[in-house]
């Protein structure tokens, strides 16, 4: 896979990212919302009844900002358990208080502030739905686009291949009777334009459907590299969306790529596909073999995988791993 120079594989402002862990807004909201919640609990245990009002509103705001951005950005258990913490802190915050008063008094307060929680959850969610019905939005319009460019690129080649073929075929009749070299040049002209017309329309009929997906995996490691064992493990059952198992396999195709271009003398290639907590978790790797860095940037190779995963709210990270390379892809499911 991409080498430089033992060196952990960094794009497009932490697009890429090492392997391993990463701060995420879900996190941080869970932490904030658990040492909050402990903060509350501290009150009636040591018998502190005493806050700073000033203090208490900003720290409200803080969790009411992770609230939202954790429902808009997290996989879905992730925002589900943060976001619990996050809001239970809001709404249990005003115990610091009056947990000395009445029963009513701390009960009705907790609602009250319930409700800021319950609002920053449904902004969340809304923001989510309008992140996901804007993303399927360019994701149709980037392939109606290109579809429509391969059908412009058939009807001009397709003409020019017609009328090479049309030459073909009038020389074989008018010329009458030709010597059998060029009569036989004719005819393999003649059959290598009817290919390339078949070719064409094959390839503008498969930009129309959807690609393969995992389901496709075990023949793509089967016509991998002699001499290189691909061991392919997919979680039994799983069953992800057609699109998520479609950039799952574009993610294994490139990660074999790389293992062809870049890991000559690797032999054996481990691929995992795994389903935990709402994520898809696609895991490559080789044994090692080769040290060139990549040359590819922009909108190719990893660089570009990289970009089209964080647009769809996923991550790609790539390094060294044992004696060889990995490369780790999640993938909201």
């Amino acid at each position: 896979m991409t080498r430089d120079g033992g060196r952990r594989l960094t794009a497009g402002g932490g697009r890429l990212t090492a392997a391993g862990r990463r701060v995420t807004a879900g996190g941080v909201a869970g932490v904030a919302g658990a040492v909050s919640l402990a903060v509350t609990l501290a009150h009636p245990l040591t018998g502190r009844a005493s806050v700073n009002a000033l203090a208490m509103v900003a720290e409200v705001s803080v969790l009411l900002v992770l609230t939202v951005v954790t429902v808009r950005r997290s996989p879905a258990r992730q925002a589900a358990v943060s976001a619990t913490l996050s809001g239970s802190a809001v709404a249990f915050i005003l115990l610091r208080a009056v947990w000395q008063g009445p029963p009513q008094l701390a009960f009705g307060a907790c609602a009250a502030w319930a409700l800021g929680a319950v609002a920053a959850t449904g902004v969340g969610l809304y923001l989510r739905r309008l992140d996901d019905n804007r993303r399927r939005a360019v994701e149709e319009a980037t392939r109606a686009q290109r579809l429509g460019l391969a059908r412009d690129l058939h009807d001009f080649v397709a003409h020019d291949v017609n009328g090479m073929l049309v030459q073909a075929q009038a020389a074989q009749v008018v010329a009458g009777e030709l010597p059998e070299p060029v009569a036989d040049a004719l005819r393999r002209i003649e059959e290598a334009g009817q290919r390339a017309l078949a070719s064409l329309d094959r390839t503008v009929h498969a930009l129309g459907e959807r690609g393969p997906g995992i389901e496709g995996l075990a023949r793509l490691a089967d016509a991998f590299s002699p001499g290189v064992r691909v061991d392919l493990h997919v979680e039994p059952g799983l069953a992800p969306r057609q699109e998520v198992s479609s950039l799952a396999y574009r993610v294994v195709t490139e990660a074999l790529t790389n293992v062809r271009r870049h890991a000559p003398r690797a032999t054996i290639v481990a691929v995992e596909i795994r389903e935990k907590g709402g994520v898809l978790r696609v895991r490559v790797a080789d044994d090692g073999g080769g040290s060139s860095p990549s040359t590819r940037a922009g909108g190719f190779g990893l660089a570009g995988l990289g970009d089209l995963l964080e647009a769809r709210g996923g991550r790609l990270a790539a390094g060294p791993h044992g004696p060889g390379w990995q490369l780790v892809a999640e993938i909201p499911a």
